[in-house]
């Protein structure tokens, strides 16, 4: 799928706020698409703005958050999702009239409805959450592919512009992204169970496997490796990821201890054709997942 690059929907200019492994993706995918004449960012380190000048698709980046968004209208912002709303803070006051705010996190109720209470000037907060992350993080990981093919979560609020909601469908649209609209409290819910359970398991698992002796560790194959793959992300990222949205996230872990709770009942009381039968419709699962 190609991105958009219809004239009057061409932004006249993007800011993206940390440029890491999706920050800098972004940059790269929206000069790949056309979909913006020009691409700010705002990093925190010298050398990550030094870094991102060297690339063909940053065409100024700044030390200031506030300072980079001037004359944008459009913002993405792609900080870790405990420091989105406080970023809005200080951006709010710099947007100029009818700029569309969005972000990447992977929680979204409380950073939507705190960061549409910071806005003014008829400037719009509407949440994303494009599904291509990954366990790797910064901006050498960066690609312009990684979101061809991929879920979006679009995440309006009930007084939300429907012009700017439009406007956001088809940036990630243009970026060959599938793009779902719901609500921040619906996809939380969505979220919390097929991303935050998987990592929260992965971790578990490694936990439990780390009262092992290590040694152990030589005779693992591919499936412990694939297993618990996303348990090497970033801990601090997914400390604050399970804090935004801890309630949904023990609903599904209460879940998980039903069926945990289930198979082992079969297995103590030597049900094996139940226990098979459980495996079965794990396998159908899995392969409508492909």
């Amino acid at each position: 799928m190609r991105g958009f690059s219809i004239p009057d929907f061409v932004f006249h200019q993007l800011t993206i706020l940390a440029p890491g492994l999706l920050g800098a993706s972004l940059g790269m995918a929206t000069h790949h698409f056309s979909l913006a004449k020009r691409v700010h960012v705002w990093a925190r380190r010298a050398e990550s703005r030094e870094d991102c000048l060297s690339k063909d698709w940053c065409d100024a980046a700044y030390a200031d958050p506030a300072e980079s968004v001037e004359g944008s209208d459009l913002v993405i912002i792609c900080t870790p999702v405990d420091m989105i709303s406080d970023m809005m803070g200080q951006i709010a006051p710099a947007l100029k009239p009818g700029a569309l705010v969005t972000d990447v996190g992977s929680t979204k109720s409380r950073i939507c409805r705190m960061s549409a209470g910071l806005l003014q000037n008829g400037t719009d907060f509407i949440g994303s959450h494009p599904m291509a992350g990954s366990e790797k993080s910064g901006m050498e990981h960066a690609s312009s592919e990684i979101f061809r093919d991929r879920a979006c979560l679009v995440t309006p609020l009930e007084g939300s512009s429907e012009g700017q909601i439009e406007k956001l469908v088809r940036f990630w649209r243009g970026l060959g992204m599938e793009v779902t609209s719901l609500s921040p409290e619906r996809h939380d819910e969505i979220v919390a169970h097929i991303s935050h359970l998987p990592h929260l398991l992965a971790s578990v698992l490694c936990l439990q496997l780390n009262r092992n002796p290590h040694a152990w560790q030589a005779f693992s194959g591919n499936g412990l490796r694939d297993t618990t793959r996303i348990a090497a992300g970033n801990p601090e990222i997914w400390r604050s990821i399970f804090e935004q949205n801890k309630e949904e996230l023990i609903r599904a872990l209460d879940g998980f201890e039903e069926e945990v709770a289930k198979i082992r009942s079969h297995m103590l009381n030597g049900e094996w054709p139940q226990v098979r039968h459980l495996l079965s419709s794990a396998k159908a699962y899995r392969e409508e997942l492909d």
